[in-house]
């Protein structure tokens, strides 16, 4: 048997990373009829296997547990598109790893390192969703404290040498070895970050990347973010490492269309989790502000939404942007056309945007 050599491991500052994310929604057939859990796994496995197929450089699952987003086991789905693709980079976008078991979290993810011949990466977060805390028997009051401890066990394991840890949320490891090894080093290891000085700090001490999740209001409110990044960096003697982007957004021929296809269902989602959070639902004239120029939202053609990328790369100094595409309820048809036109006319005007600059 003749196996595929590892891929070489992303240095993280040359170039430009364009790739996706989604959460796993679930999506509609053509006639309007709701897909399955199941249909809609085995949908997001052909979108997986066309982002590879029109040239993206990551696909990302996060971590769920709902009914209307059922990606519990989003390491397994990566893993079947792992099997049929041979160059996009695949992980999560989150990992809770508050709610999960580090170790296990590093074992599944070498694993896919492993079947995917070293393109394997993993986003660590919190959540935002919360429903994997009661599920897993953890309190929220332990929300912070959870993921510094589980954090810093992780940090450990990716040196893949005798582990002596231990922590107040899990037993301690005294010297014991976790398998399975990798072949190409790390795995790429990011934190998504929503907007606090201090989690950016935290990102540095460990010496992880940093993906800035932006999901409303206006972009370059983070900004200050990756200039505190390179300083932490910095003072914790870190090499430097790549900022990344992860907002919302959808691509159709028009940007007419664009909208048409993305903002009711963008609303709907919304409307409902407001009224589960206890938050204002997004205005009209919010939404406005998010599809324009210096908004959260990339929405339109494949022109609009290049520049809009661009704009944000540029205006956050970030090297990587990951779209997270898709909505409750949208049909997959116009998923798989958005991807289409992502891969095959955003990504290379982008660079051709961030070259000239």
């Amino acid at each position: 048997m003749t196996t595929p050599a590892p891929a070489t491991r992303p240095n993280g500052d040359a170039g430009i990373t364009i790739g996706l994310d989604t959460f796993g929604d679930v999506t509609n057939a053509a006639d309007g009829s709701t897909f399955s859990h199941a249909q809609t796994i085995r949908g997001l496995v052909e979108e997986g296997v066309l982002a590879d197929g029109v040239g993206l450089d990551y696909f990302g699952i996060g971590e769920h547990h709902t009914d209307a987003m059922p990606l519990s086991a989003a390491d397994v789905v990566l893993s079947a598109i792992a099997a049929r693709t041979g160059r996009i980079h695949l992980g999560s976008a989150v990992t809770v790893i508050s709610s999960d078991d580090p170790v296990r979290v590093f074992q599944r993810y070498a694993t896919l390192d492993a079947v995917s011949g070293g393109r394997a990466e993993v986003i660590l977060g919190r959540g935002s969703s919360t429903e994997s805390f009661p599920l897993f028997g953890y309190d929220l009051g332990d929300y912070e404290r959870l993921f510094e401890e589980k954090l810093d066990l992780f940090a450990e394991l990716l040196k893949e040498k005798p582990v002596v840890w231990s922590g107040d949320t899990r037993p301690p490891l005294n010297g014991l070895t976790v398998y399975p090894h990798t072949e190409s080093g790390p795995i790429p290891t990011w934190v998504g970050v929503g907007g606090s000085p201090q989690s950016v700090v935290r990102t540095a001490r460990y010496g992880f990347s940093l993906m800035l999740a932006i999901i409303g209001g206006e972009t370059a409110r983070f900004a200050p973010f990756a200039g505190l990044f390179a300083q932490a960096l910095e003072k914790f003697g870190q090499p430097a490492r790549p900022v990344g982007v992860h907002a919302p957004g959808h691509v159709a021929a028009t940007d007419e269309q664009a909208v048409e296809e993305f903002l009711p269902a963008f609303e709907a989602v919304f409307r409902r989790v407001s009224r589960e959070r206890g938050f204002h639902p997004p205005t009209r004239e919010s939404l406005a502000r998010d599809i324009g120029p210096g908004g959260a939202l990339h929405i339109g053609s494949p022109e609009t939404v290049a520049r809009k990328i661009t704009g944000t790369l540029k205006n956050l100094g970030a090297t990587r942007f990951d779209l997270k595409y898709g909505m409750n309820g949208m049909p997959h048809s116009a998923l798989m056309t958005s991807i289409e036109l992502y891969g095959t006319k955003v990504a290379p005007l982008v660079r051709d945007m961030m070259s000239d600059s």
